[in-house]
C-alpha cells in the first residue's frame, strides 16, 4: 500500500436510466512510477474509472484514493496532486501558448517568478518555444496535445491521467508524444493511460489492466498478458468461403492449435510452433478444397488476448 499512488475498493458507477453499471466494483492498485494502462473498447468503463479519480465523476459506491487522498472527500486536494489530459482539447483559446502554462501555474498558487521559468522550461522540453507568443488556434493536433501533457506536468503532479491521448492523431505525432510519455516516466512521472489503442497500451505501459462492462478481465504485464494465450504465433487466413470448414481442418491437421476463430472470409488461429506453417496451412487448405486468398503471420498481441477473454475484437 505505501509504494500504492492509487487504489479503489470496490468502485461503482451506476448512471441515471442505466441498468448496468459503468464501472462494476473495480478494485485496482496503481503502483508510484509505473506507466498504468487501462485497455478496453469503447465503453468499456475507462474513461469513467479516470473520471472518478480525477474528481469529474461521482462513485455510486466503493472509494477511490489518490496519493493517499479520498477522491469523495476531498476532491480539491485530489486536483492539486493531479494533471489530466482529457480527450477534448482544453485550452484556452484566449491565452497565447506560454500564457496557458504561466498562468496554470498562478492557478495552482505558484508565484510569478517560478511559473515564468517552469512555462520556459517546458516549451522547451515539448518543442514549442518558437511558439510561445502564439495563439493555440496556430497548433496542430498533435502540437495541441503536447502543450496539454506540458499544462498538466506543470505543478509536478503526483499522477499524470491521460485519456485517449492520441485519438484522432496522425502517426507521426503519435509517435512523438508516446517518446514523450516514456521519457516523463523515466524521470518518475506516475502516469494512467486509457486507450483502446493496443499498440499504445503495449509500447508504453509497465502494466495494463484490459477492462470490458465495468470489469478488469486481466491485469499484468503486456507480455505476460501475452504469454497467457498459450501461443507464440498468430495465423491470419482470408479465404472466399467455407472458413468454418477451413478452421475444423487446421484445428484437425496443422497441429499445436491453441484456438481458431472464424470472422466473414477470415479465420484467425492461435498456434504453438511457427516452423513451416506457412507452408503447412497451405497443404491442409488444399486437402480441405478451400482456396486461400491471403495468409499473415503474426505474434500475439493485447488484441489477442482480449479476444480470448471475450470472443470479439477491441475494435467490435
Amino acid at each position: 500500500m505505501a509504494d500504492d499512488v492509487i487504489v479503489t475498493e470496490g468502485l461503482t458507477k451506476v448512471y441515471e436510466g442505466m441498468d448496468v453499471p459503468a464501472v462494476d466494483h473495480l478494485d485496482l492498485e496503481v503502483r508510484a512510477g509505473e506507466v498504468f494502462g487501462l485497455l478496453g473498447p469503447n465503453g468499456a468503463g475507462k474513461t469513467t474509472t479516470a473520471g472518478i479519480l480525477t474528481t469529474r465523476v461521482v462513485p455510486t459506491a466503493g472509494r477511490a484514493y489518490v496519493a493517499g487522498i479520498d477522491v469523495v472527500r476531498h476532491p480539491a486536494l485530489v486536483k492539486q496532486v493531479s494533471g489530466i489530459v482529457s480527450q477534448q482539447n482544453t485550452l484556452d483559446r484566449q491565452l497565447t501558448v506560454w500564457e496557458n502554462l504561466y498562468f496554470h501555474g498562478r492557478l495552482f498558487g505558484m508565484g510569478g517568478r517560478d511559473s515564468r521559468a517552469r512555462a520556459d522550461e517546458l516549451l522547451e522540453t515539448f518543442s514549442l518555444s518558437k511558439w510561445a507568443k502564439a495563439s493555440v488556434y496556430a497548433l496542430s493536433g498533435g502540437m495541441a496535445q503536447r502543450l496539454m501533457v506540458a499544462r498538466a506536468i506543470f505543478h509536478r503532479p503526483a499522477v499524470l491521467f491521460l485519456d485517449e491521448p492520441t485519438a484522432g492523431l496522425d502517426p507521426q505525432s503519435r509517435l512523438a508524444l508516446w517518446g514523450m510519455l516514456a521519457e516523463l516516466n523515466r524521470e518518475g512521472q506516475t502516469v494512467v493511460l486509457t486507450t483502446h489503442y493496443m499498440e499504445e497500451a503495449d509500447q508504453l505501459c509497465d502494466r495494463v489492466a484490459i477492462m470490458d462492462h465495468g470489469h478488469v478481465l486481466a491485469l499484468d504485464t503486456p507480455d505476460a498478458l501475452k504469454r497467457s494465450t498459450g501461443a507464440d504465433t498468430i495465423l491470419t487466413v482470408k479465404v472466399d468461403r467455407d472458413g468454418e470448414r477451413l478452421a475444423s481442418a487446421l484445428a484437425r491437421d496443422l497441429g499445436g492449435v491453441v484456438s481458431t476463430r472464424v470472422a466473414g472470409d477470415v479465420v484467425t488461429v492461435q498456434v504453438r510452433g511457427a516452423e513451416r506453417l506457412v507452408p503447412r496451412t497451405v497443404d491442409v487448405a488444399e486437402s480441405a478444397g478451400v482456396a486461400v486468398l491471403d495468409l499473415a503471420v503474426a505474434e500475439p498481441s493485447l488484441e489477442t488476448v482480449f479476444i480470448n477473454l471475450t470472443g470479439k475484437e477491441l475494435r467490435e
